[in-house]
């Protein structure tokens, strides 16, 4: 991963993936512009799909969420480049692969300083095909398997001593061959310890019912049992 700093401005960005000046990743009416620009999906603000040169990308501008932010929409303390949500979102991303786990490959990032604050910007991969465990469990139930395989995935995850902030169901994707894919880093970080993994793994369980509860989705509560053998490495 390349960097580019200057006073008010730190880019990252991988130099096989991004033609050109990598400000102009940033840039949605450029993308608008090269007719790049294949749809959007909205959360706590709007994620851009893209058509880039190398691969299908999706552009995220960070937004504060909570009641702070209603009065402070984007704007971040400043505390370091490497300490910004972007710097670290794509540097966690990038040890994540090298650790050869199933996440999107960085693209790029950007912070911009503004006196004491900084907002920021970050351009990953679009998993081609690929759709939520919610949107999956909405349609077709899984099989013990499948839930095995969830297991084994968050595993591997907390193997490598990343512990997902936000893990859920939302965040956890499978593609067209049935791989599983794991997404959304913002705040999550490299922890020592043990007992981080068990509230880690709770958190997911509460996803679960959560969604069963509100969506009725075709999961069962003894369907856990399978991801717990799966996070165990239990073959049946």
């Amino acid at each position: 991963m390349e960097v580019e700093q200057r006073d008010n401005e730190c880019i990252w960005y991988d130099p096989a993936l991004v033609e050109g000046d990598p400000r102009q990743y940033f840039d949605i009416h450029f993308w608008h512009q090269q007719a790049a620009v294949t749809g959007s999906a909205k959360g706590r603000g709007t994620t851009f799909f893209i058509r880039g040169p190398k691969m299908e990308m999706a552009l995220r501008h960070y937004y504060r969420g909570g009641l702070f932010g209603k009065f402070v929409k984007d704007q971040y303390w400043f505390q370091g480049w490497e300490a910004t949500r972007c710097g670290a979102e794509i540097n966690l991303l990038a040890y994540l692969r090298e650790k050869k786990m199933p996440v999107p490959r960085p693209v790029a990032a950007r912070a911009v300083k503004n006196g004491r604050t900084y907002r920021a910007d970050i351009l990953v991969e679009k998993i081609p095909g690929a759709r939520d465990l919610v949107a999956i469990l909405s349609e077709n139930s899984l099989l013990a398997h499948d839930y095995r395989a969830i297991g084994r995935l968050v595993r591997r995850l907390h193997d490598a001593g990343v512990c997902h902030t936000d893990l859920n169901i939302h965040n956890i994707l499978r593609d067209r061959k049935g791989k599983l894919w794991l997404i959304d880093f913002d705040k999550c970080q490299q922890r020592d310890g043990e007992q981080w993994k068990e509230d880690n793994l709770a958190r997911l369980h509460r996803s679960f019912k959560k969604e069963k509860e509100k969506r009725q989705i075709r999961w069962q509560p003894e369907d856990w049992a399978a991801v717990l053998k799966g996070y165990n490495h239990i073959r049946k």
